[in-house]
């Protein structure tokens, strides 16, 4: 059976190993030149998946955003994951998260082992310089591919626009995922008030966020610690960045300030999921055992809420109602990315080298089609050899 609950199509071992391979390499390609955080993630896999490769439609790929928003744990990574499901069943969605994961991983990993043996990080303000322009180009132009899906209407032009506003003005992201796709649903209802009611929407279960407190610092304690934030945390990884402060820093002491300040310092300048943040801290209090707990406690309530959900999300869009719903979460999705891209940018491009940066990757990206991870690359490259010239 696939994602939807269909009979995948007969495929010969070698076409299964060839899907497997591709989404290997195409997943180890964005974690590793991912920079900038889920929306810049979200955008390069619609580049990829959808743009090139054709694997997934616009509407398709609205309705898996849709879904992680509402999930629990790291968006993007939960939406690699979808797409390995979609591409290639449960082995296409182990392979797709861990080649995602692994070189974000990797690169914190060392880092951290460089910061507890030397005392000091590298440089990464350079890095976080030069590729933050890069990502706002990056996003704009899916926004832009992906608005032009999404936005069907009148009413959904009008539902994103409020959306974007209420965001910033500081309405929370969940409340406006919710509230956004039940406003589209009594729309649909009173439209189709005259009909025969379609099927029930299925139940949305939510967890309840909160915070939690260990007593010990240990590698099964840390590994239960950050298996507890992924089955919690709503939101994006910069919301993780407050839920750890709260109980790493000020509850349980485990960490200063200054070390909590060291591995988001070091998260923001890597490339593929912000959550590997957890590695970094693993390390810094177990050594390598304690980064690789940590790793796999953050990430596991993912693979599992996407395994056990996977099959839900392409009925959604069969039920007229359940498909307003998809349509008013997908609305809000775009203006929550097109939000983050707005306060990102205001923070990103404040001088004429970051201006400059930002028309190149537009003029390559929208012009040349040049792929994103090349420009991704180029920006951290250009940012950190400033940073290390201004240093000399």
């Amino acid at each position: 059976m696939d994602a939807s609950g269909t009979p995948h199509e007969v495929t010969r071992p070698d076409h299964k190993l060839r899907r497997l391979r591709e989404l290997a390499l195409n997943f180890l390609k964005i974690g590793a030149t991912a920079f900038g955080g889920p929306p810049a993630h979200i955008a390069m896999m619609e580049e990829e998946f959808v743009g090139r490769r054709g694997w997934l439609d616009h509407q398709r790929f609205l309705d898996l955003i849709g879904a992680v928003n509402l999930l629990p744990g790291p968006n993007s990574t939960e939406l690699a994951l979808y797409i390995g499901l979609l591409r290639a069943g449960w082995l296409g969605l182990m392979v797709a998260g861990v080649a995602f994961i692994l070189p974000s991983a990797a690169l914190v990993l060392a880092l951290a082992w460089a910061y507890m043996r030397f005392g000091a990080l590298p440089q990464v303000a350079g890095v976080l310089y030069g590729t933050k322009p890069v990502v706002i180009v990056v996003v704009v132009q899916a926004l832009w591919v992906l608005g032009r899906t999404a936005i069907k209407s009148r009413l959904l032009t009008a539902v994103v626009l409020l959306d974007l506003a209420l965001l910033l003005a500081g309405v929370h992201a969940v409340v406006l995922l919710l509230g956004t796709g039940i406003v589209l649903v009594a729309a649909r209802w009173w439209q189709d008030r005259g009909q025969a009611a379609p099927r029930a929407a299925p139940s949305l279960a939510l967890f309840a966020t909160g915070s939690t407190t260990v007593a010990g610092i240990s590698v099964a304690a840390l590994f239960f610690y950050f298996m507890k934030v992924g089955v919690l945390l709503f939101g994006s990884g910069f919301l993780l960045l407050a839920f750890l402060r709260a109980d790493l820093v000020t509850k349980a002491h485990w960490l200063t300030e200054t070390q909590l300040l060291d591995a988001i310092a070091v998260s923001q300048a890597t490339p593929g999921p912000l959550s590997t943040v957890a590695t970094f801290i693993g390390y810094v209090l177990a050594g390598w055992p304690g980064a690789v707990s940590a790793t796999t406690g953050v990430f596991l309530p993912a693979f599992l809420l996407v395994a056990m959900s996977g099959w839900m999300i392409p009925r959604l869009r069969q039920s007229r109602l359940t498909g307003a719903f998809l349509d008013g979460v997908n609305a809000a999705a775009l203006a929550l990315m097109a939000a983050v891209t707005w306060q990102l940018g205001r923070a990103s491009v404040i001088d004429i080298p970051t201006v400059g940066l930002a028309i190149v990757s537009a003029v390559l990206l929208f012009r040349f089609r040049v792929n994103s991870a090349w420009l991704m690359l180029g920006g951290a490259t250009i940012g950190l050899a400033g940073s290390l010239l201004r240093g000399h």
